[in-house]
């Protein structure tokens, strides 16, 4: 479980889209206060869907292959198979590049409200249903897994948590380079997709093949 979630947990954490659309806040007037909003909004998330389903297991795992087990190592593999499929649509019908996304032109004018809710809206829920169909097997009297789950949260905002405190510490610097990131990353958002699709959705499919004829 715990190299799962490090493999989701970096995946989320080095998504292009969240992380643009980040670096776009930081820039923007109060961009600091914006940036924060975003980035409590997306742990506050992540935290959200493990606590649902810690609910759920009563933060115990089901048993070995019982029907609980087997159902939720099925989804784990129907969510690896379709992120091989949408890598592999993506790398045969790639999207050119493109510029800023047209709420940018307003992003000034947005409050940390509209920041907060941004998080939201650009979750990779997939790898986020990963993250959360790993969870199943945490066991939560004990204490690793309570670090697990905690550092699988603070894994997937660490870009997050990185750019806003260079923000914070470093403006004048921090403006220049993370724009010149927010470019790098505009223009490579395709091969970025793609290849974390490819390479979650292949360890994804692996692991739980193996889990199912273990």
């Amino acid at each position: 479980m715990v190299l799962d979630l490090i493999v989701i947990g970096t995946a989320i954490s080095l998504g292009p889209l969240h992380n643009s659309a980040f670096i776009l806040l930081l820039s923007s007037r109060r961009g600091v206060r914006k940036g924060l909003a975003f980035l409590l909004s997306w742990l506050a998330n992540l935290v959200a869907v493990i606590a649902c389903v810690v609910l759920l297991t009563g933060g115990q795992p089901p048993a070995h292959n019982s029907a609980p087990s087997n159902g939720v190592i099925v989804a784990k593999l129907v969510i690896g198979v379709a992120m091989v499929l949408y890598g592999a649509h993506r790398h045969r019908r790639p999207r050119p590049p493109h510029g800023p996304p047209r709420w940018a032109a307003r992003i000034d004018d947005a409050s940390v409200v509209t920041a907060a809710a941004l998080a939201w809206l650009l979750q990779p829920w997939g790898l986020v249903g990963l993250g959360a169909a790993t969870a199943v097997d945490a066991n939560l009297s004990t204490l690793d897994d309570w670090l697990a789950l905690s550092g699988y949260c603070l894994l997937a905002t660490l870009s997050l948590v990185v750019m806003e405190m260079y923000a914070v510490w470093a403006p004048e610097a921090a403006n220049a380079r993370l724009n010149a990131l927010r470019s790098w990353l505009e223009q490579h958002q395709e091969q970025l997709i793609v290849t974390l699709s490819l390479l979650v959705g292949l360890w994804v499919v692996a692991r739980s093949i193996y889990e199912l004829v273990a």
